[in-house]
């Protein structure tokens, strides 16, 4: 999950990483409240998931508060690469900035590690960075086990090498960021710049924060996921605890394991070109225990996508027999209906592994009209993706 910069502010300032005061407001005459408590001046900034927003005129300076409500009156509704802003911060205007930094921590998958990554030369893209001045930009790898102390902290500062003047200020930053990363269960903390200041001090000016959504369970993030660009079915689809991404196609996919609807995926791909080049809807994995409730609440989400015109239903028996996996198909269709929840769109069921035979017999006898049962994975596939072009 990413965050919004005032988010991302105020997760630092929760762990001590120097930063400035700021409100984030959804309306312009809120800007004229919020830059008053900040001593009359302020910089309006958009919030916004995406870099570049400064250039697209998104961060503005204001002298006073009428300034501030007319800044944030530009900004408001602005399009920034696809990402209308709902949102700007009202943030302090800092002091005389002289040296922009650049400085994060982020887990390195490749490596199986963290990586840490510095520069002396902050305010832009670190790719553009490494790209022009490779030898500008100092990359650490991190110990999982012995993380960030003052020792670690020097180590980057002189691989980077920051200025003696700033060496340990910014020592103190990169041991409260790494704090914040590891905390936070964070995937990516990210301060660009982390500006030195006419004061001598540094500070982070801005921030980028991505958290790991496997660990939510263990905090209370409810507040700072984006409800209103949030995709309605996998808002919905997460609430019943399933696994589903929103993708731009037709067959609705249901499968029990990811590597299983990974593989689905590209297998209706295919098909599809041969049938009017329709794409999958949507990967959705219902894991090990596909009973009649969690393949209800699969096919629910599924079946509510409107451009949905048939679902492939493919699993591979283990642990979960098919005859289960059948038995929670016809239950569930029956479920829906119960609910009055009216199913017109054709599924096509392949079933293999541990008690194929049975499951298919189930669905066999069952004989529900929508319900069409193909035994190989690319003839299912080619099927569904057929019924699919038909009711385009």
């Amino acid at each position: 999950m990413d965050l919004f910069e005032y988010q991302a502010r105020d997760l630092f300032a929760k762990h001590d990483v120097p930063v400035l005061a700021g409100e984030v407001i959804d309306t312009p005459e809120a800007a004229r409240a919020a830059t008053e408590r900040l001593g009359g001046k302020s910089v309006v900034k958009a919030q916004v998931k995406v870099g570049g927003r400064g250039k697209a005129g998104g961060v503005k300076l204001a002298a006073n508060a009428d300034e501030a409500v007319a800044r944030a009156t530009d900004i408001l509704g602005m399009d920034i690469k696809g990402h209308t802003v709902h949102k700007v911060m009202i943030a302090e205007t800092a002091p005389e900035i002289l040296e922009e930094y650049y400085v994060s921590f982020l887990l390195d998958r490749a490596n199986r590690t963290f990586l840490s990554i510095a520069s002396v030369e902050g305010g832009m893209e670190i790719e553009e960075v490494a790209a022009t001045r490779p030898e500008a930009v100092a990359k650490i790898a991190i110990d999982a086990i012995d993380g960030v102390d003052e020792a670690k902290a020097r180590e980057i500062v002189e691989a980077a090498k920051f200025p003696a003047e700033v060496a340990d200020k910014v020592v103190n930053v990169l041991v409260t960021l790494w704090d914040t990363f590891i905390k936070s269960d964070a995937l990516l903390v990210e301060v660009n710049p982390l500006a030195k200041v006419a004061s001598g001090d540094v500070i982070a000016l801005d921030g980028k924060v991505s958290l790991d959504d496997n660990a939510e369970f263990r905090h209370d993030w409810d507040e700072l996921h984006d409800k209103a660009a949030a995709n309605p079915l996998e808002a919905a689809a997460k609430e019943k605890n399933l696994n589903y991404v929103k993708l731009d196609g037709e067959v609705g996919i249901i499968g029990n394991g990811a590597g299983l609807v990974m593989s689905t995926l590209d297998v209706v791909a295919y098909a599809g070109e041969n049938h009017g080049n329709v794409k999958p809807a949507n990967f959705l994995d219902i894991g090990g225990g596909a009973s009649a409730q969690v393949m209800a609440n699969g096919l629910e989400i599924i079946l509510g996508d409107p451009d949905v015109k048939s679902v492939f239903v493919n699993v591979f028996g283990g642990i979960t027999a098919c005859d289960e996996v059948a038995n929670g198909i016809v239950q569930a269709l029956k479920l829906l209906e119960d609910r009055g929840e009216e199913v017109t769109k054709p599924l096509v069921v392949r079933l293999d592994g541990n008690n194929a035979e049975l499951g298919r017999q189930i669905l066999t006898d069952a004989n529900h009209p929508l319900v069409q049962r193909v035994d190989t994975m690319d003839g299912a596939a080619d099927k569904a993706a057929e019924l699919a072009h038909a009711a385009k």
